[in-house]
Protein backbone atom coordinates (compact mmCIF):
# COMPACT_ATOMS: atom_id res chain seq x y z
CA UNK A 1 0.00 0.00 0.00
CA UNK A 2 1.46 3.38 -1.00
CA UNK A 3 1.00 6.68 0.82
CA UNK A 4 -1.07 9.17 -1.16
CA UNK A 5 1.12 12.13 -0.31
CA UNK A 6 3.82 13.75 -2.44
CA UNK A 7 7.27 12.22 -2.03
CA UNK A 8 9.77 14.49 -0.28
CA UNK A 9 12.49 15.44 -2.80
CA UNK A 10 15.40 14.29 -0.63
CA UNK A 11 17.27 12.49 -3.43
CA UNK A 12 16.70 15.32 -5.90
CA UNK A 13 17.97 17.86 -3.35
CA UNK A 14 21.14 15.88 -2.66
CA UNK A 15 21.77 15.39 -6.38
CA UNK A 16 21.23 19.11 -7.04
CA UNK A 17 23.67 19.98 -4.23
CA UNK A 18 26.34 17.61 -5.58
CA UNK A 19 25.86 18.94 -9.12
CA UNK A 20 26.06 22.56 -7.92
CA UNK A 21 29.21 21.85 -5.90
CA UNK A 22 30.81 19.98 -8.80
CA UNK A 23 29.97 22.75 -11.30
CA UNK A 24 31.14 25.69 -9.17
CA UNK A 25 33.91 24.29 -6.96
CA UNK A 26 35.52 21.71 -9.22
CA UNK A 27 38.70 23.81 -9.36
CA UNK A 28 39.13 23.21 -5.62
CA UNK A 29 38.52 19.45 -5.84
CA UNK A 30 40.87 19.24 -8.85
CA UNK A 31 43.61 21.03 -6.89
CA UNK A 32 43.08 18.74 -3.88
CA UNK A 33 43.10 15.74 -6.21
CA UNK A 34 46.37 16.81 -7.88
CA UNK A 35 48.12 17.46 -4.56
CA UNK A 36 46.89 14.22 -2.98
CA UNK A 37 47.77 12.13 -6.03
CA UNK A 38 51.26 13.64 -6.17
CA UNK A 39 51.82 12.92 -2.48
CA UNK A 40 50.49 9.37 -2.81
CA UNK A 41 52.64 8.61 -5.87
CA UNK A 42 55.73 10.04 -4.15
CA UNK A 43 55.12 7.94 -1.04
CA UNK A 44 54.58 4.75 -3.05
CA UNK A 45 57.61 5.36 -5.29
CA UNK A 46 59.72 6.23 -2.24
CA UNK A 47 58.87 2.94 -0.52
CA UNK A 48 59.21 0.88 -3.71
CA UNK A 49 62.64 2.44 -4.32
CA UNK A 50 64.02 0.12 -1.65
CA UNK A 51 64.50 -3.59 -2.16
CA UNK A 52 61.63 -5.37 -0.33
CA UNK A 53 63.95 -7.06 2.17
CA UNK A 54 65.60 -3.72 3.00
CA UNK A 55 62.21 -2.05 3.53
CA UNK A 56 61.01 -5.01 5.64
CA UNK A 57 64.10 -4.65 7.85
CA UNK A 58 63.47 -0.88 8.16
CA UNK A 59 59.83 -1.50 9.13
CA UNK A 60 60.91 -4.17 11.63
CA UNK A 61 63.44 -1.82 13.22
CA UNK A 62 60.80 0.92 13.55
CA UNK A 63 58.27 -1.55 15.00
CA UNK A 64 60.89 -2.78 17.52
CA UNK A 65 61.64 0.82 18.55
CA UNK A 66 57.98 1.70 19.15
CA UNK A 67 56.68 -1.66 20.47
CA UNK A 68 58.28 -4.92 21.61
CA UNK A 69 60.68 -7.54 20.31
CA UNK A 70 57.88 -10.13 20.01
CA UNK A 71 55.74 -7.82 17.84
CA UNK A 72 58.79 -6.90 15.73
CA UNK A 73 59.65 -10.57 15.06
CA UNK A 74 56.01 -11.40 14.24
CA UNK A 75 55.81 -8.39 11.92
CA UNK A 76 59.05 -9.42 10.16
CA UNK A 77 57.61 -12.89 9.53
CA UNK A 78 54.26 -11.47 8.37
CA UNK A 79 55.85 -9.02 5.92
CA UNK A 80 58.11 -11.76 4.52
CA UNK A 81 55.01 -13.92 4.02
CA UNK A 82 53.27 -11.12 2.09
CA UNK A 83 56.36 -10.69 -0.12
CA UNK A 84 56.40 -14.45 -0.71
CA UNK A 85 52.76 -14.30 -1.90
CA UNK A 86 53.75 -11.79 -4.59
CA UNK A 87 51.64 -9.04 -3.04
CA UNK A 88 54.39 -6.64 -2.02
CA UNK A 89 53.59 -3.78 -4.44
CA UNK A 90 49.86 -4.05 -3.70
CA UNK A 91 50.63 -3.96 0.03
CA UNK A 92 52.77 -0.85 -0.37
CA UNK A 93 49.94 0.87 -2.31
CA UNK A 94 47.45 -0.02 0.43
CA UNK A 95 49.83 1.06 3.17
CA UNK A 96 50.41 4.44 1.46
CA UNK A 97 46.66 4.99 1.07
CA UNK A 98 46.02 4.11 4.72
CA UNK A 99 48.89 6.33 5.93
CA UNK A 100 47.64 9.39 4.01
CA UNK A 101 43.97 8.80 4.93
CA UNK A 102 44.88 8.34 8.60
CA UNK A 103 47.08 11.45 8.64
CA UNK A 104 44.25 13.56 7.17
CA UNK A 105 41.67 12.01 9.53
CA UNK A 106 43.83 12.69 12.58
CA UNK A 107 44.84 16.19 11.42
CA UNK A 108 41.16 17.15 11.06
CA UNK A 109 39.60 14.89 13.70
CA UNK A 110 41.76 15.66 16.75
CA UNK A 111 41.28 19.47 16.58
CA UNK A 112 37.54 18.94 16.06
CA UNK A 113 37.47 16.61 19.08
CA UNK A 114 39.33 19.18 21.19
CA UNK A 115 36.90 21.92 20.13
CA UNK A 116 33.91 19.67 20.88
CA UNK A 117 35.28 18.94 24.35
CA UNK A 118 35.84 22.61 25.16
CA UNK A 119 32.63 24.08 23.69
CA UNK A 120 29.35 22.32 24.56
CA UNK A 121 27.32 24.02 21.79
CA UNK A 122 29.79 22.75 19.16
CA UNK A 123 29.63 19.30 20.79
CA UNK A 124 25.82 19.26 20.48
CA UNK A 125 26.01 20.15 16.77
CA UNK A 126 28.85 17.75 15.96
CA UNK A 127 27.56 14.56 17.61
CA UNK A 128 24.53 14.03 15.29
CA UNK A 129 26.83 14.57 12.30
CA UNK A 130 29.18 11.87 13.63
CA UNK A 131 26.21 9.55 14.19
CA UNK A 132 25.24 10.13 10.56
CA UNK A 133 28.80 9.47 9.34
CA UNK A 134 29.13 6.24 11.36
CA UNK A 135 25.74 4.72 10.52
CA UNK A 136 25.64 5.58 6.81
CA UNK A 137 26.62 2.47 4.76
CA UNK A 138 30.22 2.83 3.58
CA UNK A 139 29.26 2.23 -0.06
CA UNK A 140 27.23 5.46 -0.09
CA UNK A 141 30.39 7.54 0.42
CA UNK A 142 31.62 6.35 -2.96
CA UNK A 143 28.79 8.27 -4.68
CA UNK A 144 29.90 11.89 -4.05
CA UNK A 145 33.60 10.97 -4.32
CA UNK A 146 33.35 10.11 -8.02
CA UNK A 147 31.96 13.49 -9.31
CA UNK A 148 34.31 15.40 -6.98
CA UNK A 149 37.57 13.55 -7.67
CA UNK A 150 36.86 11.02 -10.44
CA UNK A 151 37.77 7.34 -10.36
CA UNK A 152 41.05 6.44 -8.69
CA UNK A 153 42.99 6.49 -5.42
CA UNK A 154 42.13 10.11 -4.53
CA UNK A 155 38.42 9.27 -4.37
CA UNK A 156 39.35 6.26 -2.28
CA UNK A 157 41.28 8.47 0.16
CA UNK A 158 38.32 10.90 0.34
CA UNK A 159 35.83 8.13 1.19
CA UNK A 160 38.25 6.52 3.62
CA UNK A 161 38.77 9.81 5.47
CA UNK A 162 35.02 10.41 5.81
CA UNK A 163 34.43 6.83 6.97
CA UNK A 164 37.34 6.58 9.42
CA UNK A 165 37.40 10.05 11.01
CA UNK A 166 34.56 9.79 13.62
CA UNK A 167 36.49 7.66 16.20
CA UNK A 168 39.35 10.20 16.24
CA UNK A 169 36.86 13.01 16.99
CA UNK A 170 34.75 11.09 19.51
CA UNK A 171 37.60 9.63 21.58
CA UNK A 172 39.58 12.89 21.60
CA UNK A 173 36.53 14.69 22.96
CA UNK A 174 35.82 11.89 25.44
CA UNK A 175 39.41 11.78 26.70
CA UNK A 176 39.48 15.51 27.44
CA UNK A 177 36.06 15.44 29.09
CA UNK A 178 37.21 12.61 31.38
CA UNK A 179 40.05 14.66 32.89
CA UNK A 180 39.21 14.86 36.63
CA UNK A 181 37.58 18.17 37.60
CA UNK A 182 39.82 18.35 40.70
CA UNK A 183 42.86 18.66 38.42
CA UNK A 184 41.11 21.33 36.32
CA UNK A 185 40.25 23.27 39.49
CA UNK A 186 43.82 22.94 40.74
CA UNK A 187 45.13 24.30 37.43
CA UNK A 188 42.64 27.19 37.66
CA UNK A 189 43.74 27.88 41.23
CA UNK A 190 47.35 28.24 40.05
CA UNK A 191 46.24 30.73 37.38
CA UNK A 192 46.76 28.52 34.31
CA UNK A 193 45.50 29.86 31.02
CA UNK A 194 43.23 27.79 28.74
CA UNK A 195 46.19 27.04 26.48
CA UNK A 196 48.36 25.89 29.40
CA UNK A 197 45.56 23.69 30.76
CA UNK A 198 44.99 22.12 27.35
CA UNK A 199 48.60 21.36 26.41
CA UNK A 200 50.08 20.65 29.86
CA UNK A 201 47.17 18.92 31.58
CA UNK A 202 44.20 17.83 29.48
CA UNK A 203 45.96 16.50 26.36
CA UNK A 204 48.66 14.52 28.24
CA UNK A 205 46.04 12.86 30.48
CA UNK A 206 43.72 12.21 27.52
CA UNK A 207 46.50 10.82 25.31
CA UNK A 208 45.74 7.07 25.88
CA UNK A 209 42.12 7.66 24.86
CA UNK A 210 43.21 9.76 21.87
CA UNK A 211 45.59 6.98 20.78
CA UNK A 212 42.71 4.49 21.06
CA UNK A 213 40.76 6.74 18.69
CA UNK A 214 43.69 6.84 16.25
CA UNK A 215 43.90 3.03 16.46
CA UNK A 216 40.22 2.75 15.54
CA UNK A 217 40.72 5.23 12.70
CA UNK A 218 43.52 3.09 11.24
CA UNK A 219 41.41 -0.07 11.51
CA UNK A 220 38.44 1.57 9.78
CA UNK A 221 40.74 2.92 7.05
CA UNK A 222 42.02 -0.61 6.41
CA UNK A 223 38.47 -1.96 6.35
CA UNK A 224 37.71 0.43 3.48
CA UNK A 225 40.46 -0.84 1.17
CA UNK A 226 38.27 -3.50 -0.47
CA UNK A 227 35.22 -1.22 -0.80
CA UNK A 228 37.36 1.61 -2.17
CA UNK A 229 38.77 -0.78 -4.78
CA UNK A 230 35.40 -0.49 -6.54
CA UNK A 231 36.35 3.06 -7.56
CA UNK A 232 39.91 2.27 -8.54
CA UNK A 233 41.86 2.37 -5.27
CA UNK A 234 44.05 -0.56 -6.35
CA UNK A 235 46.36 -2.19 -3.81
CA UNK A 236 45.24 -5.24 -1.85
CA UNK A 237 41.60 -4.18 -2.19
CA UNK A 238 42.06 -4.16 -5.96
CA UNK A 239 43.44 -7.72 -5.79
CA UNK A 240 40.39 -8.86 -3.80
CA UNK A 241 37.98 -7.05 -6.12
CA UNK A 242 39.65 -8.53 -9.22
CA UNK A 243 39.51 -12.00 -7.64
CA UNK A 244 35.78 -11.62 -6.97
CA UNK A 245 35.12 -10.60 -10.57
CA UNK A 246 37.13 -13.52 -11.99
CA UNK A 247 36.41 -16.11 -9.28
CA UNK A 248 40.10 -16.40 -8.32
CA UNK A 249 39.22 -17.74 -4.88
CA UNK A 250 42.77 -18.52 -3.77
CA UNK A 251 44.16 -15.17 -4.87
CA UNK A 252 41.30 -13.36 -3.14
CA UNK A 253 41.99 -15.12 0.16
CA UNK A 254 45.73 -14.41 -0.14
CA UNK A 255 45.01 -10.68 -0.51
CA UNK A 256 42.56 -10.87 2.39
CA UNK A 257 45.18 -12.53 4.60
CA UNK A 258 47.67 -9.78 3.67
CA UNK A 259 45.12 -7.13 4.79
CA UNK A 260 44.71 -8.98 8.10
CA UNK A 261 48.49 -9.11 8.65
CA UNK A 262 48.85 -5.37 8.01
CA UNK A 263 45.88 -4.66 10.30
CA UNK A 264 47.37 -6.78 13.12
CA UNK A 265 50.78 -5.09 12.83
CA UNK A 266 49.31 -1.57 12.91
CA UNK A 267 46.92 -2.49 15.72
CA UNK A 268 49.62 -3.95 17.98
CA UNK A 269 52.04 -1.07 17.35
CA UNK A 270 49.45 1.65 18.07
CA UNK A 271 48.30 -0.23 21.19
CA UNK A 272 51.88 -0.30 22.49
CA UNK A 273 52.29 3.38 21.66
CA UNK A 274 49.12 4.09 23.63
CA UNK A 275 50.44 2.15 26.65
CA UNK A 276 53.74 4.02 26.54
CA UNK A 277 51.91 7.36 26.44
Amino acid sequence: MELNIPKLPVGDGIEAFINFTTDHFSFITRAISDITETGLDALIEGMLFFNPIVLILIFTALIYKFSTRRIAISSFAGLLFIWNLGLWEATISTLALVIIATMVSVAVGVPLGITAALYKSFHRVLMPILDFMQTMPAFVYLIPAIPFFGLGPVSAIFTTVIFSMPPAIRLTSLGIQQVPTELIEAADAFGSTKKQKLFKLQLPIAMPTIMAGINQTIMLALSMVVIAAMIGAGGLGGEVWRSIQRLWMGRGFEAGIAVVIIAMILDRVTQKLSEKK
